[in-house]
């Protein structure tokens, strides 16, 4: 089942292939518009891609103002980077009770109780 850019199944979550496909079809953006949809396709996937904001440095460099776009080979590595990323996304599944596994978590001390620090 297609739900918000996943494919949802028994065997978990993934996403979704279609839009993968439309990542890898992408060509090298040639100024910051071009720059900002792509980091914003890509992003909206960050959640399956480890380090995803200490990978698009260079790109959202070229995004900031008053900075000359000149597209590097560092930038043209990192779009290939993050292409290939995006299409080796892990399945995401509730883990089993066999064996151990490793829980990724996104969240701050701050965000979980505002209570928390006056203990």
């Amino acid at each position: 089942m297609a739900f918000l850019g996943h494919i949802i199944s028994r065997d978990g979550v993934e996403v979704d292939l279609f839009k993968v496909k439309a990542v890898k079809e992408r060509s090298v953006p040639r100024n910051v518009f071009k720059i900002r949809s792509f980091l914003g396709l890509t992003g909206y996937y960050r959640k399956f891609i480890k380090g995803f904001l200490t990978i698009a440095i260079p790109l959202t460099a070229l995004k900031k103002k008053n900075v000359k776009f000149v597209w590097s080979a560092e930038c043209r590595s990192t779009l290939e980077k993050l292409k290939h990323e995006l299409t080796v996304a892990p399945v995401l599944a509730m883990p089993s009770e066999q064996g151990d596994y490793v829980l990724y978590t996104d969240t701050s001390k701050l965000g979980l109780d505002a209570s928390a620090d006056a203990e």
